[in-house]
């Protein structure tokens, strides 16, 4: 199965400390399985990143230039947004409406892939796949 990472699976990969669940570790491992990751994350992880509350600090502590630094040395496909992602709606619309989570099932939609997620506003949803 060629899958698609959620933004979410981004910051588990950053924060190994946390780490994957045995499930995941062994499916992001696996082969067979083709592993991407989007733009659109990376674009959703430095605004983030580049974000700050009141305290001053950081809404994120993950550098993107690190964050695709680290994931240029594993075993990733990186997914541009396209013109036709841009263009694109959802087949089977969500409820809530956040664009990271829209553009990111569209490009599993037009790539024929499956959103790998945790995200409850998602898992259900026939463009992803939770372990």
């Amino acid at each position: 199965m060629n899958v698609l990472l959620d933004t979410f699976y981004l910051y588990r990969f950053m924060a190994a400390a946390r780490g994957f669940s045995d499930a995941e570790r062994r499916f992001l491992d696996d082969r067979a399985a083709r592993i991407l990751v989007s733009a659109v994350s990376i674009w959703e992880m430095r605004l983030k990143f580049q974000a700050r509350y009141r305290s001053g600090a950081r809404k994120s502590s993950f550098d993107p230039d690190d964050v695709v630094a680290a994931l240029e040395r594993q075993d990733v496909t990186f997914l541009p947004l396209t013109t036709l992602h841009a263009a694109r709606t959802l087949d089977v619309p969500i409820a809530h409406r956040d664009p990271f989570d829209e553009l990111l099932l569209v490009q599993a939609q037009q790539e024929g892939l499956k959103l790998l997620t945790v995200d409850r506003l998602l898992v259900g949803h026939p463009l992803t796949v939770s372990l």
